[in-house]
């Protein structure tokens, strides 16, 4: 008995620690271990794999597929290219059926499409020049005191048909003109300076540039100065609107 336990004591099987009931075989003796927790290893130690071989079973495996199988979005015909690049353009400001064409046409639309297009367009009433003209010549004339001449040339560089514009400026008749003109001088004269022959220059040509008749606008600024204070109502009385208007070759539109 003493040599038994002086066996234990010692360096015998005792002092071997016990191995991890873990360790054993599973499964009704399969060769598989549990380990790290009871995650099933096969007999090499190794991870089980799905049987395809693909890597470690996941139930996510099926949203690891790529997204190229998925079907493409078909691409645009010209035409609906085309009805995209109006519709653009007509939400930052109306167009004339000109315009719409032009920019088309940099786009590098064909002319039968943009013809179709736009066809449609004045059909449903999306493109209207008529309508587009008589809203530019309201807006123009009594946002900037632009006048007639202005105004047609204007409607000109946006492509509407001088019948259709004409039409347009008809609701501006010459009385019209002349108090818009006198409106804009009186305006100017508030903050101009400057002796009243130089004064009378600028205004005239403030006026010319805004699409006045010579004669509207020599008129319109005789008569301010006359009003303005003695010495201006000199110089404007000295002032013969009629001759020079004939100099300017003052003409309609």
């Amino acid at each position: 008995m003493a040599g038994r336990r002086g066996a234990r004591s010692g360096r015998g099987w005792d002092a071997i620690p016990p191995r991890a009931e873990t360790d054993g075989p599973v499964d009704g003796g399969s060769g598989g271990f549990r380990r790290d927790g009871g995650r099933r290893f096969g007999a090499a130690g190794r991870r089980r794999t799905s049987d395809d071989g693909a890597g470690p079973e996941s139930d996510f495996g099926a949203f690891s597929q790529s997204d190229e199988g998925r079907p493409s979005k078909p691409p645009q015909s010209e035409a609906e290219t085309a009805r995209e690049i109006c519709l653009r353009q007509l939400a930052v400001r109306p167009r004339t059926r000109a315009e719409l064409a032009k920019v088309l046409a940099r786009k590098q639309i064909s002319e039968e499409v943009i013809a179709e297009v736009l066809d449609r367009y004045d059909e449903v009433g999306i493109i209207d020049d008529a309508a587009f003209a008589r809203a530019w010549v309201s807006s123009r004339h009594h946002g900037r005191g632009l006048a007639r001449r202005a105004l047609a040339n204007e409607l000109r560089q946006r492509g509407v048909d001088p019948e259709v514009a004409g039409e347009a400026l008809e609701s501006l008749d010459e009385d019209a003109e002349a108090a818009a003109a006198r409106a804009l001088v009186d305006r100017k004269l508030r903050s101009a300076s400057g002796a009243p022959d130089a004064v009378f220059r600028r205004l005239v040509a403030m006026l010319a540039r805004k699409g006045y008749p010579a004669g509207v606008a020599i008129r319109a600024v005789k008569d301010a100065l006359a009003a303005r204070d003695a010495e201006a109502a000199e110089f404007a009385d000295a002032i013969d609107a009629d001759a020079l208007a004939d100099q300017a070759g003052d003409s309609p539109i």
